[in-house]
């Protein structure tokens, strides 16, 4: 499958680039991004697949520069986890890819405002599921000298499971991956991580690795529509560290309840749309 290129007006060229703009802002945030640009690029009179594809390489960097935005707020109890996480996320976001590639999206679209629900909901619970979790482990030994409480009373099952959890929405990331950022901040949330900032931050490094991966499956496929991919490109690099540096300067709580309001918005978005 190949891209077929569309010629652009130039409202056409200004309309992708603020939506990319946007898109980079809010990915950056909480996540959510693509349901601005993708639409963008449907509008626009690309077919779904390869706006899809291309969509993810336009707004790859603009999350890879949030993640440098964000770097330091990366603490000890979210460094723990990257490893696993990553190396997670690339097999799922290599399957994702090589899914959309072979099979339409229209039965997977209608999925999205149900995961979307889900996994907004299991965030605005995450404080209480969380001290359950911990309170569920048991009674553990005092710890080392240099080592937190954290660190003993996140059980390997609750670790396993959340990986699993991960590989699943990689997938999704890797086929459609509108919203990821709100399925991977509740995973985080599951591993006990409570600052806003870092587990921003890891979400959208996360997010980056699985679209990376997933971006370089697209372009070797050739499906690329690359002057709209391009364009869009430059605007969310822009809106997306601009994004992160004005999120970290925000409320945590406030942080929080925008998540969550983007996530019900999204959902209901796409409860109407599909």
């Amino acid at each position: 499958m190949r891209a077929v290129f569309w010629r652009l007006t130039l409202s056409h060229h200004l309309f992708l680039f603020f939506a990319a703009l946007v898109a980079g802002a809010v990915n950056s945030v909480a996540g959510g991004g693509s349901f601005i640009s993708f639409p963008a690029l449907l509008f626009t009179g690309m077919a779904p697949i390869a706006a899809n594809a291309t969509n993810t390489v336009a707004l790859f960097p603009g999350t890879m520069a949030s993640t440098v935005a964000y770097r330091n707020s990366f603490g000890p109890e979210s460094r723990r986890f990257l490893v696993p996480l990553v190396v997670t996320g690339v097999i799922g976001g290599v399957l994702g890819a090589r899914i959309l590639l072979g099979t339409p999206q229209q039965t997977f679209l209608r999925l999205i405002p149900w995961l979307l629900l889900v996994a907004t909901l299991l965030f605005v619970f995450s404080g209480r599921m969380t001290a359950w979790v911990r309170s569920r482990a048991g009674h553990h030994p005092a710890p080392d000298a240099g080592e937190t409480s954290y660190q003993t009373k996140i059980p390997r099952t609750l670790v396993a499971v959340v990986l699993f959890l991960e590989l699943i929405v990689s997938v999704y990331v890797g086929y459609f991956g509108a919203g990821s950022g709100i399925l991977m901040l509740s995973l985080l949330a599951l591993l006990g991580i409570e600052n806003i900032h870092a587990m921003n931050g890891m979400k959208t490094m996360l997010v980056s690795v699985v679209n990376g991966v997933a971006a370089v499956t697209f372009i070797l496929a050739r499906v690329i529509a690359w002057p709209q991919a391009l364009l869009m490109l430059v605007g969310a690099v822009a809106g997306g560290y601009g994004g992160a540096y004005l999120a970290q300067k925000m409320n945590p709580q406030h942080v929080r309840w925008l998540v969550i309001v983007i996530g019900f918005a999204m959902s209901a978005y796409f409860f109407v749309k599909y």
